[in-house]
């Protein structure tokens, strides 16, 4: 899967991946539905910014993160 194609098929995948390494209670607080392709760019980073740590964010860059998914979610 080449993750520089914007596609849904993709968008799906990188916010299901950031999802499963958040490891975040209520996961239904974000859905790929939140997200439209224009912000793809932006979940790339995020997602590559997460994987980068592997699932080890401090509890404060998973704040970050959600914070950053919610001001997405908004502009949708």
């Amino acid at each position: 899967m080449n993750l520089e194609n914007v596609s849904q098929e993709n968008l799906i995948f990188i916010v299901n991946e950031i999802k499963s390494n958040l490891k975040v209670v209520n996961a239904a607080i974000f859905n790929h539905e939140d997200f439209h392709l224009s912000q793809y760019e932006e979940l790339l980073e995020i997602y590559f910014l997460v994987k980068k740590k592997k699932g080890q964010l401090s509890m404060y860059e998973v704040e970050g993160v959600l914070e950053e998914l919610g001001s997405l979610r908004k502009q949708k």
